[in-house]
């Protein structure tokens, strides 16, 4: 409580704290839980979207959330970043509920890249990435917002076009400056929602090296992929999403197993290891084409 005029005293809600210097995210042992999800339902229009979701993400994980489409992926993350509430259950980032963390403190603890990152302004390529660091102004941090944001920008192969307006660029090049923002705001949980979708292949590769290289570095990377290769190949546990409920947790080799894959995707799939790094790899089974037999004159 704080005191008012006449004696009064102001009661502070729940979860809510007195303004007070915002609480750095300290370094925590590999392994340690920087997410902890449970029992998470979140409804839309009356409908569950999610019911009884659990969800454990580690310090130096990378963790996959995968499923079809309407499986409640991006719900989750949404969810997680403080974005979507919950009709029950709970969240939790290092240990603390999210309406415990002030908002500047919570921008300090994940950053999300969501889907689409749209802007109507010509911001150019360098404004929009110093954009994340917005959670430090007035902290010594800022000192080096100059650096952090030319290597954001360097890391993410956009630093050629930092002067370009952000909307001049084609999609592939605006997700890569959204994905540099989001690693110039130096959380220590990365929310990365379809980081690759719309990428060619060798950014595709890029992104997720980024993404191991973070979690090698301690951080917490969450990331919903479409790609079951690309998961198979760079995460270090999976979460199997189907209809609203976490269908299977654990590393890709155990979660992609061709009968659990092909009943929630409803198409046959085979999973056979690569041959050289014996990671799995996700083919869809196909019908062979039937071609009409070429007549004499089209020949």
């Amino acid at each position: 409580m704080s005191p008012l005029a006449g004696g009064a005293t102001r009661r502070w809600p729940r979860g809510q704290r007195r303004w007070s210097a915002p609480r750095v995210p300290v370094p925590v042992p590999a392994g340690d839980p920087r997410v902890q999800v449970a029992g998470l339902r979140v409804t839309r229009a009356g409908r569950p979207v999610l019911d009884g979701v659990d969800l454990r993400v580690r310090a130096g994980e990378v963790h996959a959330l995968v499923g079809p489409n309407g499986a409640g992926k991006s719900t989750l993350l949404a969810a997680v970043s403080g974005d979507l509430p919950a009709a029950a259950g709970t969240i939790e980032i290092d240990r603390v509920p999210l309406a415990g963390w002030s908002p500047v403190e919570l921008a300090m603890r994940r950053a999300v890249l969501p889907q689409r990152s749209t802007l109507s302004f010509p911001f150019t390529v360098d404004e929009v990435v110093r954009m994340g660091r917005a959670p430090w102004a007035g902290r010594p941090e800022q000192r080096r917002d100059d650096e952090i944001v030319a290597e954001a920008l360097r890391r993410c192969d956009v630093a050629g076009f930092a002067a370009r307006p952000y909307p001049s660029l084609s999609g592939g090049e605006q997700a890569r400056v959204a994905l540099a923002r989001t690693l110039a705001q130096q959380a220590v949980v990365l929310l990365l929602d379809e980081p690759t979708a719309a990428l060619d292949l060798r950014h595709q590769e890029l992104v997720m090296r980024i993404a191991r290289d973070r979690a090698r570095a301690g951080d917490a990377v969450v990331a919903v992929l479409h790609d079951l290769a690309l998961a198979g190949a760079y995460a270090d546990t999976v979460t199997l999403l189907a209809d609203g409920r976490v269908r299977a947790v654990g590393p890709p080799a155990e979660v992609f197993t061709a009968p659990l894959l092909s009943e929630v995707y409803r198409h046959d799939v085979e999973v056979v290891p690569h041959p050289r790094t014996r990671l799995p790899l996700i083919v869809p089974r196909r019908r062979p084409a039937v071609r009409p037999p070429v007549t004499l004159e089209e020949r």
